[in-house]
C-alpha cells in the first residue's frame, strides 16, 4: 500500500512534496515557546509524513481530496510564525505549506482593493502597494514574517489598528478550499446583505474550516503626513479613561499605546518619569486632518489631567517596535517569557490589569509581569501582558509557564474580558475557550466544524478544546 506522500508526489509531481528530514523538521511547527522548549530539552519529535507547497490552487485541492480520501490529518500552515501553538503536526500527518503560493495577484488603485494569493509575505504585500503610493494600513509585529492568509485564519491586529481596523474590517473577500476539496470564494464587496458572511467561516478558522488561497484586502492612499506625541499619565486607568475620552469624542489616532511603570522602565529608560505610565500618539493622514486631530487630542489630554512627554519616545517606538529577542535565548538561560493579549470594555479593564499583575507577581521565580494597552475601541481596549520568569530549577519552565498563564487567563474571565484579542486559540488557550463562549457557543462552533470536517482531520488538536471521555 502506497503511502500519503507517494500518493500525493504521483499526484502532484515529486518536487512539490517533500519528505527530507530538514524541511519536515523545520516545517512541522509553529513559534510557540512550549514547541521550543519540547526541542530544547529533546522532547520525542513526531514528524510529519510530508510537506506539501503547492503552486496552485488545484495543488491545494488535491491535497485535500487525498487526505480525506485516507483519513489523513492535514496542518495548514503559512509562515509559521504564530505564537499559540497553532502549527504542530502529529506524526504521519501532511503540512500543507503555503509560503510558495505567494504571488500578488494584483493591486487595483481605484477601487483600492489589492487581490493577493495566501502565502504573501505581509511585509511584501505591503511593498507592492507602497509602489502604487498605497498601503494596507495593516502592521502586526510580524508583518516581516507572517503571511496575508495567516493574517485572515487568526483574525490578526496591527499596530496602527486604532485607526485603519483590523484584518476583518479590512478583508473585503475570501478564497478557500473546503475540506471536501470545493473551492468557496466571496467578494470583493464593499458590503452586501446576502444572509450569514462567507468570510466569518475563515476569519479565526485558525485552519480547521479549510485551507485559505486567496485575499483580497481594502487599500488606503499612504497618508500624507505623520505626527507624534506622548503623554505621561499618573496612573493605567486614568490612562485607560483617557483613551475612552478620545475615541468617544470621534478622534480616530492609528496608535495609542499605554505602557505600565514597568514597562516604561524596561523600553523607554531615557523617557521613564518616576512611576507614571507612558501613553504614545501617532496621527497619520491629510495634513489638513492631522493637524486638527494632534492639536484636539492633546488638549484632550492635558485637559485629563496627562502631561506632555517627549515625542521622541513614539519615534523611537516606531523605530524599535519589532525587534524582538527570541524564545530559545531566554530558555537556554533559565527564563522562559511570552505575551497574552486580551481585551475588556472601559468599565472593566482596570480591574482585569489589576488583577492579572497581581497575580502574575506572586508566581515564584517571576522576573516580570507587566503590561500596555496597544488596540483601543470606543468600547473597550486590550491588555498585551508580558512576563518573565526564572524558576530554582529548570525542569519547572513548563509548569511556571502555565502557572503565568493561567493567571491572566483566569483574570480575563473573572473581569467580562475576551481571553483572546488578536493571537487566536491555537493550543494555548483551548481549555479556556469554553468558558467564554459558553455551551451553546461551543456547541454552535463543534457543529460548524462537523459540518464542514466530519472526519475531523484539518488541523487536529487547534481551536476546539477536546470532547471529555
Amino acid at each position: 500500500m502506497s503511502s500519503i506522500a507517494d500518493k500525493l508526489a504521483a499526484q502532484l509531481g515529486p518536487e512539490l512534496v517533500l519528505r527530507d528530514e530538514a524541511t519536515l523538521r523545520a516545517c512541522r511547527r509553529d513559534a510557540w515557546v512550549v514547541s521550543e522548549l519540547d526541542d530544547l530539552e529533546g522532547a520525542p519529535m513526531p514528524l510529519p509524513a510530508c510537506v506539501v507547497r503547492p503552486r496552485a490552487v488545484e495543488h491545494v485541492a488535491a491535497v485535500v481530496r487525498a487526505c480525506a480520501e485516507t483519513g489523513t490529518p492535514l496542518v495548514p500552515s503559512g509562515l509559521r510564525s504564530g505564537v499559540c501553538g497553532g502549527v504542530l503536526a502529529s506524526a504521519q500527518s501532511v503540512v500543507l505549506d503555503m509560503s510558495s503560493f505567494a504571488n500578488v495577484r494584483g493591486i487595483d488603485s481605484r477601487d483600492l482593493i489589492g487581490s493577493f494569493d495566501a502565502g504573501v509575505r505581509g511585509s511584501d504585500a505591503e511593498a507592492r502597494a507602497n509602489e502604487q503610493g498605497l498601503t494596507l494600513g495593516h502592521f502586526p509585529q510580524s508583518i516581516a514574517i507572517s503571511s496575508v492568509g495567516g493574517w485572515v485564519a487568526t483574525r490578526a491586529a496591527g499596530q496602527f489598528s486604532t485607526g485603519y481596523g483590523s484584518i476583518e474590517e479590512l478583508l473585503l473577500g475570501v478564497e478557500a478550499v473546503l475540506p471536501d476539496g470545493s473551492l468557496l470564494s466571496s467578494g470583493p464587496i464593499p458590503r452586501a446583505a446576502i444572509g450569514p458572511d462567507m468570510r466569518q467561516l475563515l476569519l479565526g478558522s485558525e485552519g480547521t474550516l479549510g485551507v485559505i488561497t486567496g485575499v483580497k484586502l481594502g487599500l488606503r492612499r499612504l497618508p500624507e503626513l505623520r505626527r507624534c506625541a506622548a503623554f505621561y499619565v499618573k496612573d493605567m486607568a486614568s490612562g485607560f479613561d483617557a483613551q475612552r475620552g478620545i475615541l468617544q469624542a470621534g478622534w480616530s489616532p492609528v496608535v495609542l499605546r499605554q505602557y505600565d511603570a514597568r514597562e516604561v522602565a524596561r523600553l523607554f529608560s531615557p523617557y521613564r518619569r518616576n512611576s507614571d505610565a507612558l501613553l504614545l500618539v501617532v496621527h497619520e493622514g491629510p495634513r489638513e486632518k492631522v493637524e486638527a486631530e494632534a492639536a484636539a487630542v492633546a488638549r484632550q489630554l492635558l485637559g485629563a489631567g496627562c502631561e506632555e512627554a517627549p515625542a521622541a519616545a513614539t519615534e523611537h517606538w516606531l523605530k524599535e517596535r519589532n525587534k524582538v529577542p527570541t524564545f530559545r535565548s531566554f530558555l537556554e538561560s533559565g527564563v522562559i517569557v511570552d505575551t497574552i493579549e486580551v481585551a475588556a470594555p472601559y468599565s472593566h479593564i482596570g480591574a482585569l490589569y489589576d488583577a492579572a499583575v497581581k497575580r502574575l507577581g506572586t508566581i515564584p521565580g517571576i522576573w516580570n509581569g507587566s503590561a500596555h494597552s496597544s488596540h483601543a475601541y470606543r468600547s473597550g481596549l486590550n491588555l498585551y501582558f508580558s512576563f518573565a520568569v526564572q524558576p530554582k530549577d529548570k525542569a519547572r519552565l513548563r509548569a511556571s509557564y502555565h502557572e503565568c498563564w493561567s493567571a491572566v487567563m483566569e483574570s480575563c474571565l473573572e473581569h467580562q474580558g475576551t481571553i483572546a484579542h488578536h493571537h487566536g486559540i491555537g493550543r494555548v488557550r483551548r481549555e479556556w475557550l469554553a468558558r467564554e463562549l459558553g455551551s451553546a457557543g461551543l456547541a454552535t462552533l463543534r457543529a460548524l466544524k462537523h459540518s464542514l470536517d466530519p472526519l475531523g482531520i484539518f488541523n487536529p488538536g487547534v481551536l476546539l478544546p477536546d470532547v471529555p471521555g
